[in-house]
């Protein structure tokens, strides 16, 4: 498989990000390996929470978090997902399936020996990582889901999402700094937007970021959609902690928390919250109040 590797030289100047790289090699399925790179943060011996960007964005994303989280004695794990962020890149589009990301992740859970986990997911955090906590519901121990969704393709998508997957392929240069910045509610600094391209110095490294959109499962046919029907059938037996912390301001996502609510046990006499100001992105905009809501959740449903 080919594949670029983002120069370093382009992370040089990143606004908030002192984290040491860590990586991982990861099977490429096709006879090669892929670095994948991770934040690994706080004490070794602590709770894991795993969090899981989404598309176009990479664990820079969530610098706003880490920081509380570890402060209370917990170890994050932020992975870049292949094709994003300081992880290897391939070339093709065609490298890029729902069934490799899930591999890919799969294997950081393996070779951290991850159990116990506390996931956060948004984007394609919560397409991946539901996957994977109803495939390994005995490696976690609590989710918090954002902004996110885990589609057969049965109810079809929103008139939101399908106008973002029509730009996303037409769009001659593909803006990844600008989907950030339009899909937020507040101000993002120049800084804060050159982090987000920092991963992509030219579009011959944004493969995986067009392909992204195309995995989603919008119709019944869709290659996961029998997958993703399995995996609610195993959500809905899973009784540990699960919280929803949307914001108020996506309409991509929007109503997911309540679909969520209703099917899930774990759902059932958790805090749910909405949060106020903050886009799709909302790790971003509010990434300290989701933290704290993280943290609550943590210390009232103790492992």
């Amino acid at each position: 498989m080919k594949f670029l590797t983002t120069p370093e030289h382009c992370f040089e100047q990143l606004a908030d990000y002192p984290y040491p790289p860590h990586f991982l090699e990861v099977d490429d399925t096709e006879g090669g390996a892929l670095k994948l790179h991770y934040i690994d943060a706080g004490p070794k011996n602590g709770d894991v929470v795993l969090m899981l960007h989404g598309e176009p964005s990479w664990s820079y994303l969530y610098r706003k978090m880490i920081d509380p989280v570890v402060a209370a004695g917990y170890r994050v794990i932020a992975p870049d997902l292949i094709g994003f962020g300081k992880s290897d890149k391939p070339t093709k589009r065609s490298d890029y399936t729902y069934q490799r990301h899930l591999d890919w992740l799969r294997q950081v859970m393996i070779q951290l020996e991850l159990k116990d986990i506390t996931l956060v997911c948004q984007d394609w955090g919560g397409l991946l990582g539901l996957r994977l906590v109803a495939e390994h519901a005995d490696l976690f121990a609590r989710v918090l889901a954002a902004n996110t969704m885990l589609p057969t393709g049965d109810h079809g998508a929103s008139e939101a999402f399908m106008n973002w997957q029509k730009f996303s392929q037409e769009v001659d240069v593909f803006p990844v700094a600008g989907i950030i910045k339009g899909s937020t509610v507040t101000t993002l600094s120049a800084e804060v937007l050159a982090a987000y391209d920092a991963p992509f110095p030219d579009e011959s490294y944004k493969a995986g970021a067009r392909q992204f959109p195309l995995l989603v499962p919008t119709t019944p046919d869709n290659p996961a959609s029998e997958a993703n029907r399995h995996a609610w059938q195993a959500l809905q037996q899973f009784t540990k902690p699960f919280i929803t912390a949307f914001s108020d301001s996506d309409p991509v996502t929007a109503g997911g928390d309540k679909i969520m609510q209703k099917l899930i046990p774990g759902c059932a006499g958790q805090a749910h919250t909405t949060i106020a100001q903050g886009g799709h992105f909302l790790q971003e905009e509010q990434g300290e109040k989701l933290a704290e809501v993280l943290l609550t959740f943590m210390s009232t449903n103790p492992i």
